[in-house]
């Protein structure tokens, strides 16, 4: 039983999964892309990556280091020469793993393992989708700098109107216009003033009436007292 292992013997003894590992890993330095089982593969990556990621410093003792892991001269050189080259700005990750199906026979998950930087139609692809997105982006800040542009002009043509007029609006209401009429609701006020004497002489010429009638009226009463006697 495994009871957590985490490394895949691949149905091998030790010296024959090292031996595997070692040649997998010459044919993808040398060929860029292999094809193989995903169990293989992802046994492969754990093998051959730390060795690109040495192949970046280009000293004798890691020459002799991977020379060791490897067993191959030819390998060496041409890890050394291309692949650290195109590989010395990636901060890992430099294989692939696509699954392409099954096998006939045993059904075993088939896969093509590669070399990132080495694929030159995904990186062809890559380049062409990040133009696209830049002339986008440049296009909508075209656009929106234009109408900014238009707007801030418009602004600066009509400010120095608006303050011209301002003044003369100043000018023409609030100095004659305002004080020529006040004082005329002033005059009107004495009118009504005088007008109130003339109620207050009226009353008395009311009063001046009633001793009238009632002097008419006793004159009445004594010619109807007297009519009977005649």
């Amino acid at each position: 039983m495994r009871h957590g292992n985490t490394i895949n013997h691949l149905s091998r003894t030790y010296g024959h999964r090292k031996a595997m590992l070692r040649n997998m890993a010459v044919s993808l330095i040398m060929n860029k892309r292999i094809n193989t089982t995903l169990a293989k593969a992802k046994e492969l990556r754990k093998f051959v990556e730390p060795v690109l990621t040495r192949s970046k410093s280009d000293t004798m003792h890691n020459r002799r280091m991977i020379f060791a892991d490897l067993q191959d001269k030819e390998a060496v050189k041409e890890l050394f020469a291309t692949v650290a080259e195109k590989i010395a700005t990636r901060p890992g990750g430099y294989t692939r793993i696509i699954k392409t199906g099954f096998r006939l026979g045993d059904a075993a998950e088939m896969c093509m393992m590669e070399l990132v930087d080495f694929n030159e139609l995904l990186l062809a692809d890559s380049a062409s989708r990040k133009a696209k997105t830049t002339r986008r982006s440049r296009s909508s800040k075209k656009g929106t700098a234009a109408p900014a542009a238009a707007v801030a002009s418009v602004a600066e043509a009509a400010a120095p109107t608006m303050v011209a007029e301002a003044p003369a609006v100043i000018a023409e209401e609030t100095p004659e216009a305002m004080v020529e009429e006040t004082p005329a609701v002033v005059e009107e006020t004495p009118a009504v003033v005088e007008e109130t004497p003339a109620v207050v002489e009226d009353t008395p010429a009311v009063m001046e009436d009633t001793p009238a009638a009632e002097d008419s009226a006793p004159q009445d009463e004594s010619s109807e007292q007297e009519e009977p006697k005649a």
